[in-house]
């Protein structure tokens, strides 16, 4: 029996824009999380946000390009492919020791027929480590 992999962003849990059922479980996946976050999810898996030092860095690429004159979801879109984010985040899953921990318990409760929302604060229109995070947790379960 196997579970499911989802995501969702924050704001639409806390306004009931997300597709949930009650049966699953809301896992952040921030590297530093507020307290109001901490409120709309189960738990929270800091090991599988982004490293600090990439999140500051495309963080800063992204208002950098805004006070150019983009908006602020291509901002954020152009800083994460100038700052090679998706690349650097596959290895952070695969070299960081919390990191590959955080995936396997991830993994096995899939296997055992948990749904798991993956939960982060970036919205649908903005490229973002929970649909990567998504698909590497899905390759490993055969979930869907």
């Amino acid at each position: 029996m196997s579970g499911a992999v989802r995501e969702t962003y924050v704001a639409a849990v806390q306004h009931d824009l997300a597709d949930l059922t009650g049966d699953e479980t809301l896992v952040g996946v921030v590297r530093e999380p507020t307290g109001w976050f901490h409120a709309a999810v189960d738990e929270n898996c800091p090991e599988l946000g982004p490293p600090s030092e990439l999140l500051g860095e495309t963080k800063q690429r992204a208002e950098d390009l805004r006070m150019q004159g983009l908006c602020e979801t291509g901002a954020h879109n152009a800083a994460w492919d100038e700052t090679d984010f998706e690349s650097r985040y596959r290895s952070h899953l695969d070299d960081e020791d919390g990191a590959r921990r955080a995936l396997d318990g991830l993994a096995s409760r899939v296997r055992n027929g948990e749904t798991v929302v993956l939960v982060c604060f970036e919205d649908d229109n903005k490229r973002c480590h929970r649909h990567l995070l998504r698909d590497r947790l899905r390759e490993r379960t055969d979930a869907v």
